[in-house]
């Protein structure tokens, strides 16, 4: 040890006692003559880089450079530096480089440009001697049969991380490149307009003719996409590299054009969008990984697909263990998710550009006519992928992609007879009351993954706006809604269409052994109606379904009470999901002056209503759908949406529907026909029994009917539990019924 020591030391010494400024550009001189002469002198043109001494001089060389920097420092160009630039060494490799000569010498080339790019720490790219043999360097990257691509996607990586550091210095690389021509059927006008005002999705549909799949047209493979044009500079270079096969070299490429895409400097972000095509190549891989997807994907394991990060690999154990396609699957939504991860830290220029492309090139020209075309399996499948498509998306730019493409921007009251003023938005809640139930499942299952974005305009769009102004209320002739004490209110009484029918009785609600509180602790503190009115809403819930039709009292564990915990979860999750959407705490006063005769729900709710007033006829995995995103509608802490799904005593205007209303028709349509099937009870248990996989399966006769009932019962009781985490506190009432007090004094 103390012999290496001593060594240490005398190298030391001697490289301190040296004359840098003579001996290292002697050194660095003789080092490149060294390389010239060899050229001159050798007769052996097939023989390989790696057996002569140029990688070695190569390394003596970059050394040197790294050296001379650290004894000059970074404000000052040393004698080799300069050497480096005047001479235009770096050309002349270049040149070098794309002459392959020796063979292999382009790999040399690369490796050291990267190397003096990372090591020296002086900024070189906005030098011309610099600049220029890079922008040549790029050119030769990306060619067809290339033998280094992991060079390649080295060299590129370092020029973004330079540019990264260093924003201003994307003007000397980036050279204008030619933008691709668009095939797809939305004009570069119409995308123009489409950055003034949101154009109807109708009206870009009309443009877009009826199509076969867009997954049978393009052939997956011999893509023209893969052949470069001879002006490509590094953008269309790290498109093409992030095409590879080899997983390193796409990865690479990737993280260097997320590194150029979240340039902070505003004047890059604009060299970016206007002189290259960046957005365009992008999108444009987009629709060509969406076009190799192959037609004949299974929808139910497209619902499954989990989520793809777009840096993790694909590897030979997970292409052999995947079904068919799941390879072609999971390219699309890893590189969907790279757009997403792109989109979340681009500058806003950036991200508005290719927010728009991805509207226009993608979900209009391409998936819209899928969408609207007449063929089921197309519409089933690329609904499928849509609803991956919502649910994987985490920028904002990217959603509201997704809601102006689904929804569109319209925010007044819905007419029942407007079908047209967003087509596709029509088509897909026409979709949720398909004849095929597989299309009404996928689609139902499309708008829940929607509700769940943090965007305030999908609830509004497709709800609240007709809600707005309580139209669905009565009013009283001296101007107020005809809202009836709670204390006097009979459920049943009120709904004249069941007045006079025999299987609705007081007895029926009264008889139920799973009401939250007994009637006579009801109204025992005056101070707290508020709080005794909304655990009457709950017991309304629980008290629906009849007692012959219900089956949780024979199972344990299968009370209402099971649901109050999951409830109180999502509430909480929606509620700091709108916590800054700016909701009202209270009801908007009513106006005399609206017209109620003319409320309607909106075709969302409509169909929502009319599929689970067929909740006794309709598949048991579809009722379990429809269920769950009225649920979710619920849940949401809105007063409008809260009185119009969960209180059972509004007074509703003539034509107009409830939640709660169309429960009642259920219930009236139920007891009429358990009077027609024997040993009713002991039939739904045995279902019941069979969905739990307790009971093997057999042949009980009336199953769809049965399993629509239980159902029904699980969904009063969830409805039951969302009202029970909404109630409000006991203290909350009592501080209101005391508050007129503080305001007298």
């Amino acid at each position: 040890m103390d012999m290496f020591s001593k060594l240490t030391n005398l190298f030391q010494q001697a490289l301190e006692t040296r004359e840098p400024s003579v001996n290292l550009l002697e050194s660095f001189v003789e080092h490149w003559k060294g390389i010239t002469n060899y050229y001159i002198e050798t007769t052996d043109e097939t023989r390989p880089v790696k057996e002569t001494d140029i990688p070695w001089r190569l390394k003596q060389m970059q050394d040197i450079l790294v050296y001379e920097e650290g004894q000059q420092g970074r404000e000052e160009t040393g004698p080799c530096m300069e050497y480096l630039l005047q001479h235009k060494l770096l050309e002349t490799l270049c040149t070098l480089g794309k002459a392959q000569y020796p063979p292999g010498m382009n790999q040399q080339v690369l490796v050291f440009f990267s190397k003096i790019l990372v090591q020296i720490q002086k900024p070189l790219l906005h030098i011309i001697n610099v600049y220029r043999p890079v922008q040549k360097l790029i050119r030769l990257c990306g060619l067809l049969g290339s033998q280094t691509e992991k060079e390649e996607a080295n060299f590129l990586f370092v020029i973004c991380t330079r540019v990264k550091q260093d924003p201003y210095v994307i003007k000397y690389i980036l050279e204008k490149e030619r933008l691709p021509k668009w095939s797809g059927s939305v004009s570069e006008d119409t995308e123009e307009n489409g950055t003034k005002g949101s154009m109807p999705s109708s009206c870009l549909a009309a443009s877009i003719p009826g199509s076969t799949s867009s997954l049978t047209q393009h052939s997956p493979t011999n893509s023209p996409s893969t052949i470069l044009p001879a002006d490509a500079g590094l953008i269309h270079v790290l498109v093409h590299l992030s095409k590879s096969q080899k997983s390193r070299v796409a990865l690479k490429a990737s993280e260097s054009l997320l590194l150029v895409a979240s340039l902070p400097d505003e004047e890059a972000a604009e060299c970016l969008v206007e002189s290259t095509p960046l957005c365009q190549l992008l999108v444009e891989r987009l629709c060509e990984l969406y076009s190799q997807l192959p037609p004949k994907l299974d929808p139910a394991e497209i619902h499954s697909f989990p989520l793809t990060h777009w840096s993790a690999p694909l590897t030979q154990d997970e292409e052999s263990s995947s079904f068919p396609g799941s390879e072609h699957v999971k390219r699309f939504f890893a590189w969907l998710d790279f757009l997403d991860h792109l989109l979340k830290g681009a500058p806003k220029i950036l991200a508005v550009k290719l927010a728009r492309l991805i509207h226009h090139h993608w979900l209009i020209s391409v998936l819209q006519p899928e969408l609207l075309q007449m063929s089921e399996i197309s519409v089933l499948l690329n609904t499928a992928i849509l609803c991956c498509a919502v649910r994987n998306a985490q920028s904002q730019a990217l959603v509201e992609v997704f809601v102006l493409f689904l929804l569109g921007g319209d925010m007044k009251s819905e007419l029942r007879l407007d079908t047209k003023t967003h087509m596709l938005r029509y088509h897909l809640i026409e979709h949720c009351d398909h004849i095929s139930d597989e299309i009404s499942i996928t689609t139902l299952h499309l708008f829940e993954e929607l509700l769940q974005k943090p965007h305030k305009e999908i609830l509004f769009n497709l709800v609240l706006r007709n809600l707005e102004n309580r139209c669905y209320l009565t009013h009283t002739p001296g101007g107020g809604e005809d809202i009836r004490q709670f204390d006097h209110y009979d459920p049943i009484g009120d709904h004249e269409e069941l007045e006079e029918d025999p299987f609705f009785t007081e007895d029926e609600f009264n008889s139920s052994d799973e009401r939250l509180l007994p009637q006579s602790q009801l109204f025992e503190d005056p101070c707290c109606s508020g709080h005794t009115q909304a655990v009457e809403i709950v017991n309304s819930f629980l008290c629906l379904v009849p007692q012959e039709a219900r089956t949780s009292q024979h199972f344990q564990g299968a009370g209402y009470d099971t649901y109050v915990h999951d409830a109180h979860k999502q509430l909480k999750e929606c509620a700091a999901l709108s916590i800054s959407w700016n909701w009202p705490n209270s009801l908007k006063p009513t106006e005399l002056s609206t017209s109620s005769l003319d409320f309607f729900e909106g075709h969302f709710l409509k169909v929502l209503f009319d599929r689970i007033g067929r909740i006794l006829e309709q598949p048991y995995e579809l009722n379990l759908q429809v269920t769950s995103v009225l649920s979710r509608l619920a849940l949401f802490p809105h007063p409008h949406l809260h009185e119009y799904l969960l209180d059972p005593y509004i007074s509703l205007v003539p034509g107009a529907r409830s939640l709660f209303s169309v429960l009642i028709r259920v219930i009236g349509e139920l007891m009429q026909r358990i009077q027609l099937i024997p040993n009713f009870t002991d039939k739904l248990v045995h279902v019941r029994r069979q969905l739990m996989d307790l009971d093997g399966e057999s042949g009980v006769d009336h199953v769809t009917l049965l399993k629509g009932v239980i159902v029904l019962e699980e969904f009063c009781k969830e409805l039951a539990a969302i009202a029970f985490v909404k109630l409000p506190s006991i203290d909350d009432v009592e501080d209101n019924t005391k508050s007129p007090n503080l305001d007298t004094e």
